[in-house]
């Protein structure tokens, strides 16, 4: 394990999330939040220590994570996958379980885009017989 910085880039639906981390007692700070101030669900919270809990690198490193776009689910989906590829960074040998757990791959679920001639992009305007 090399220390130093390490960087990992997350994305999913409209939110990217720049993750940097550095090794530390194990403090997440959130666009300069606590994780505990920035997500008020606490299955978000989860969500985003998952790889940490996966590589059993809890208190290991202190993360500063930059996210923008999307809803808070979004986000905690993004740092997730930024988390792990930063982690895949510090050391190579998390990668057989990360990859098992699913959290290298990017969620590839978009917005479906509005159709001409329907109210959204699958909604029907209301059928009536006469």
């Amino acid at each position: 394990m090399a220390s130093g910085r390490f960087y990992g880039t997350g994305r999913r639906k409209k939110s990217i999330a720049r993750v940097y981390m550095t090794p530390g007692t194990g403090k997440i700070t959130i666009n300069k939040r606590d994780i505990d101030d920035y997500f008020g669900l606490e299955t978000l919270k989860v969500v985003v220590r998952q790889p940490l809990v996966a590589t059993e690198t809890e208190g290991r490193y202190d993360i500063l994570v930059n996210v923008k776009g999307g809803g808070f689910t979004g986000q905690a989906g993004a740092i997730r996958h930024g988390i792990s590829r930063a982690l895949l960074e510090a050391d190579n040998e998390f990668r057989p379980v990360l990859k098992a757990a699913g959290y290298l791959t990017r969620d590839p679920r978009m917005k479906e885009r509005k159709k001409y001639g329907l109210k959204a992009a699958r909604r029907a305007p209301q059928f009536s017989k006469r």
